[in-house]
């Protein structure tokens, strides 16, 4: 049996840019997708901290270094600039790979870049 188990994490990221007239997804600084593990086009859950909203959407790759965080598309309407987000990736494996598997979790500092 298969089970759904966290992968990845982006912990406290601050939205940096909402952009409605974009196809739709979340554009993450490739210093962050590297230190998560997550790529291109990979499907991604986003929690809001400062509404509670919770959707799915799919990675594109931002300028590495710049601390970006950009929900383009429908996704632009759950979120405003400066709002505090978690970025989720699940993966699916069996319960015995689960039970010693660690996920990648990134904590960023306040203007989303990585620490230490």
């Amino acid at each position: 049996m298969q089970i759904t188990v966290m992968k990845s994490k982006i912990h406290r990221v601050k939205v940096t840019q909402a952009e409605l007239n974009y196809v739709g997804s979340i554009t993450i600084d490739e210093d962050l997708m590297d230190a998560a593990g997550l790529i291109e086009n990979e499907q991604v859950h986003i929690v809001n901290n400062n509404n509670g909203e919770r959707f799915i959407t799919y990675v594109i790759k931002g300028e590495r270094g710049t601390g970006m965080i950009c929900l383009n598309g429908a996704a632009a309407r759950r979120v405003q600039i400066g709002d505090i987000i978690i970025i989720i990736a699940y993966g699916s494996m069996s319960q015995e790979e689960a039970k010693t598997f660690k996920p990648m979790i990134v904590f960023p500092d306040h203007n989303n870049h990585l620490v230490g």
